[in-house]
């Protein structure tokens, strides 16, 4: 089993992901992209103390870049949406 904090990477802040904090209560994070939806709620609920009602993931395939005559490829990423309960707030987004 995973720590927790392996688990989530970083959130995600863009103006689409503070959008949805405001209108869907949902917060938006990058994760390991071999961690499943269990395994990401746990890590959610244990490390900033709230009720997530539920997880969608997006994995978010790696971009081909060039430098010169060589290429290569970036590595694939996973985006989690977390929905939260009603009146939950997790700390990070705030002041954002």
């Amino acid at each position: 089993m995973k720590s927790h904090q392996s688990v989530i990477k970083s959130p995600v802040i863009t103006e689409k992901s503070t959008a949805k904090l405001a209108e869907a209560n949902q917060a938006v994070f990058w994760v390991d992209p071999s961690a499943n939806k269990t395994e990401i709620k746990e890590a959610i609920q244990k490390i900033f103390n709230v009720k997530v009602l539920g997880v969608n993931t997006q994995k978010v395939p790696g971009k081909l870049k060039r430098m010169g005559k060589y290429a290569g490829r970036r590595p694939v990423r996973k985006k989690a949406y977390v929905s939260l309960k009603e009146g939950d707030k997790i700390e990070i987004f705030e002041g954002v």
